[in-house]
């Protein structure tokens, strides 16, 4: 079902008391839940849904940022926060140059919607027919573009020059992501089929793990990480009070991420459909973190903070994919296995030497794959089959998209820094302004 479309309106319940029967009181709260309100407050109420969500959803921006800022070497820190930033606003630029009509607009069931910017219509009139002003719905769909960009900058850190990483970003926000989201959310090929994913545990997260995969493989490792003895060599972060921030930052956008999503707030039954997604999103993130405290102690003796963090993170993009069926057990296990998925994908991925910074692929690719897979569980009206055929679509197309952006761009201008720079860090080699300018090269962690 197409991303966009209002579950119509009814009035809000008055507050009051009664005496009557327990019977005639379920009578009387049927009938307040069916009197229906005039399409202005209806409009209203969904217009600020979509703005309060969008709202929440940009703020994971800054949450990302501070992620990555604390756990790249500080060397690094400065192109960390100009690449979100950047990668940010290039989203916003293109999901309106190309990214919304190519999403949204004339899919019908098929592959790809149509080019063009996207138009926002006048408030009142004809405008009134959609259930909600236009431009706050395309503000609501354009931050999750730029989520989806995001993922892929924290993994390929440390060593990837930043204009063909803002170039990729372009083709990303403005092409490979809003092509990828009409098979659903446009009412494509995947949503004809039954394919559900209610908020994007595959269309935005597992599409920003499959181009930050791709990209990892292609750009190769940190140098140094890797041993010839076969061993891995940690690089500790810059600052585990910056990386803890920025969780918690995502973990509160979580709730316009996944709560906005039920994308109407005009009647009794979709708030109180959100109230149960925000406490169904809190939980698995919740389990998420137990479990990766839990696994860490078991197998390594110590507690790993990082391990905790992206614990959460994987929680909450397991539940994105069905947020509001679960009940509260249902989402605890769900969140509980994403935060299993980090512990045990982040040394297999050292096995197979893909450096994934910071271990955005475990969390956003393979737990979104496990949330999706997941969704017939709690929703009878999925099949797994129907969810296996959109998760291999999805992870093939970006696979093979983002490689032949990636080999282009390194055939003709390099998407690697040189050694020397990757030494210095990047900082110093591509930003000019130095995070903590206060450390000289020879105290930082190289």
């Amino acid at each position: 079902m197409k991303k966009l479309v209002a579950k119509g309106a009814t009035s809000l319940a008055f507050l009051g008391l009664s005496v009557l029967p327990v019977l005639a009181q379920d009578t009387a709260a049927e009938a307040v839940a069916a009197t229906p309100v005039s399409p202005e407050v209806a409009y209203i109420l969904n217009t600020l849904l979509f703005l309060i969500g969008g709202f929440l959803v940009m703020w994971m921006a800054a949450g990302f940022a501070m992620l990555e800022a604390g756990l790249v070497r500080s060397k690094n820190v400065s192109m960390q926060c100009l690449k979100n930033i950047a990668l940010y606003s290039i989203a916003g630029l293109m999901f309106w140059i190309t990214g919304y009509n190519l999403m949204y607009t004339g899919v019908d069931g098929g592959f790809i919607g149509s080019f063009g910017p996207y138009a926002f219509d006048a408030v009142g009139g004809d405008a009134l027919d959609t259930g909600y002003s236009t431009a706050s719905d395309w503000f609501f769909q354009m931050v999750f573009c730029a989520t989806t960009a995001s993922i892929v900058s924290g993994t390929l850190a440390e060593r990837i020059k930043l204009w063909p990483f803002l170039i990729f970003t372009v083709l990303l926000t403005g092409f490979i992501y809003p092509i990828a989201g009409s098979w659903q959310w446009g009412a494509g090929w995947l949503s004809e089929m039954g394919f559900s994913d209610f908020a994007g545990s595959t269309l935005v997260h597992s599409v920003g793990g499959w181009a930050a995969l791709s990209g990892a493989i292609i750009l190769g490792a940190r140098k140094g990480k890797y041993l010839p003895d076969g061993s891995v060599h940690p690089f500790p972060g810059s600052s585990m009070p910056l990386a803890t921030l920025g969780t918690f930052i995502l973990w509160l956008g979580w709730f316009g991420f996944n709560g906005a999503s039920q994308l109407a707030m005009g009647s009794i039954g979709d708030v109180s459909d959100i109230s149960r997604i925000f406490a169904n999103t809190n939980m698995a993130a919740c389990a998420g973190v137990v479990v990766a405290i839990i696994l860490t102690q078991i197998m390594y003796k110590k507690v790993d903070v990082t391990m905790a963090l992206n614990g959460a993170l994987a929680g909450l993009v397991s539940i994105t994919a069905e947020p509001l069926a679960p009940t509260v057990w249902t989402a605890v296990f769900v969140g509980a296995v994403g935060g299993a998925i980090v512990v045990f994908a982040v040394p297999m991925l050292d096995k197979l030497k893909i450096d994934d910074v910071v271990g955005a692929i475990p969390v956003h690719l393979l737990a979104g794959i496990w949330g999706t897979l997941i969704v017939p569980l709690s929703n009878a009206d999925t099949s797994y089959g129907t969810q296996i055929i959109g998760i291999v679509a999805y992870g093939v197309f970006t696979l093979v998209a983002s490689a032949i952006v990636w080999f282009i761009l390194k055939a003709t201008m390099g998407i690697r820094v040189s050694e020397e720079e990757e030494a210095i860090g990047l900082d110093k080699a591509e930003v000019g302004v130095e995070a903590y300018p206060e450390f000289g090269v020879g105290s930082q962690r190289m």
